[in-house]
């Protein structure tokens, strides 16, 4: 996998920038619950995209920053749960068995470079 820990409220603030630039994912990863580590496991290989920097939160670790994400792009908090940002907006947001790289890559399709 090729993914970056969101860790911090500077990279959040970071990632948040550079989605004017190309769209960031971020998957919001529970790890005490089976189902997040089954579809983290199924949804890898998007990891791998260049058409968006890839981004994983630990949610036990760092419900603020969740909290934070909710806050910023007005998406209620689920877990597992995989976002799209692009210019500062989530463009794309689903959870549980919903996340699928079929879609992803297909909202990825639509954002312009």
């Amino acid at each position: 996998m090729s993914y970056q820990e969101i860790t911090t409220e500077n990279q959040l603030a970071a990632l948040m920038a550079e989605s004017c630039h190309k769209p960031q994912v971020i998957f919001k990863h529970s790890t005490r619950c089976y189902i997040s580590s089954m579809v983290l496991k199924n949804t890898q290989s998007c990891f791998k995209d260049p058409r968006a920097d890839w981004h994983l939160l630990d949610l036990i670790a760092f419900r603020n920053l969740s909290n934070e994400i909710e806050k910023l792009l007005n998406v209620p908090h689920q877990s597992p749960q995989l976002i799209i940002i692009h210019n500062r907006m989530a463009v794309y947001n689903a959870s549980h068995e919903q996340i699928d790289a079929a879609p992803i890559f297909n909202h990825l399709d639509l954002l312009k470079p």
